[in-house]
């Protein structure tokens, strides 16, 4: 499902303040999702998240070691705003350091917040030279050619990952063999192979092992990768 709504994780452990940066996120058109400790939050990071609001305390470098390090199905380059409460002064220097995008002094002021959070991701929006495609449960950096489906990486061919890639950049669009063979092999004489077959049939295998379904065979014409609802992104 497309949509243009940013969706922020809220990983804070003061409740009152949690609750506070929710209720003013909701009221300026975000979603947010609230998490009270590191597990909660990385479970948490398994949705779709658009930015990271955080202050967990000592588990702070922890999250954003996993979310920098891949360590989980979030996009390694979300724009993570940090709170501080630390009396050390180097303390915010290590956040910026370990991966955060900007630390924030508390108590949190919320339309600090907010305006240090658009700045956050308009230069994730304008800035990113990757792309990263969804389509339910499947994730695609293109950049890195990584693929989740889940919490569980993928390995593809590097051909595999080529159709997938053109699939996922229209999840529910028919391309045709012809289309697909000359973008991802370079092949001119399309009717007499059954190249593309076999690598479908190939990624099909391996991207629904979860129970899934991807890469659908619309019969004499090409392929696809889910009958409905996507999305795709950045």
């Amino acid at each position: 499902m497309l949509t243009d709504t940013q969706r922020v994780l809220v990983a804070v452990s003061d409740e009152a303040a949690r609750t506070s940066l929710v209720e003013n996120l909701q009221a300026d058109g975000y979603v947010p999702l609230a998490a009270s400790c590191l597990g909660h939050a990385r479970s948490r990071l398994a949705d779709r998240i658009d930015a990271l609001i955080i202050d967990l305390g000592p588990d702070t470098m922890k999250l954003v070691d996993t979310v920098r390090g891949g360590g989980c199905s979030a996009d390694v380059w979300l724009p993570i705003l940090a709170g501080s409460a630390s009396e050390d002064l180097f303390y915010p220097v290590r956040l910026l350091e370990r991966g955060a995008d900007d630390v924030i002094y508390e108590p949190w002021l919320y339309l600090e917040v907010r305006a240090r959070l658009a700045a956050l991701l308009r230069r994730a929006g304008a800035g990113r030279m990757r792309q990263v495609l969804y389509a339910g449960a499947l994730r695609v950096d293109v950049r890195a050619r990584r693929v989740w489906i889940g919490e569980a990486e993928v390995e593809l061919t590097n051909r595999e990952f080529e159709l997938l890639r053109v699939l996922a950049s229209e999840p529910d669009r028919v391309f045709t063999r012809k289309e697909l063979l000359e973008t991802i092999w370079g092949m001119g004489d399309w009717s007499r192979t059954r190249t593309l077959d076999t690598h479908a049939v190939r990624l099909r295998h391996r991207l629904n092992v979860a129970g899934d379904s991807f890469v659908r065979n619309v019969w004499g014409v090409g392929y696809r990768l889910i009958d409905t609802g996507v999305t795709p992104v950045r």
